[in-house]
């Protein structure tokens, strides 16, 4: 898939809905909502993951021990804070999916009905 915007192609759940009307538009925030909401838990657990293996790795390491002796810990703690701030991220994007959802609902939702009523034949009682 050749496209001049490569990000997209990597997320088709979302490029692949067209912005064809109010269904659409909740479709795009539910699923956005839901790879965002995936996409936190992802790097929380990764984050969790991450802090074991770097401890069990770099403790007692020569060269660590050889530069002073640096406390692992700390450090390990320093890089999957990026990592945790990334998860936490993710969660206030899923929640502004929910808010560009309902703002899009109080924008236009009064437009919508005028929409539909306008398709609606009407039966006239004076014209029979």
């Amino acid at each position: 898939m050749s496209t001049d915007r490569p990000g997209r192609a990597r997320i088709p759940e979302l490029s692949n809905i067209p912005w064809q009307g109010p269904v659409a538009i909740t479709n795009y925030a539910q699923i956005g909502r839901a790879l965002c909401r995936d996409l936190g838990g992802e790097f929380e657990m990764a984050s969790e993951e991450l802090y074991a293996v770097l401890i069990r790795s770099f403790k007692g390491h020569p060269v660590l021990a050889l530069l002073g002796g640096p406390d692992v810990r700390l450090r390990a703690r320093r890089v999957v804070r990026r990592l945790k701030r990334a998860a936490e991220l993710q969660k206030g994007s899923a929640v502004e999916m929910v808010k560009f959802h309902q703002q899009f609902r109080k924008e236009f939702i009064e437009q919508l009905p005028a929409i539909k009523d306008k398709k609606k034949p009407t039966f006239n009682w004076d014209d029979v």
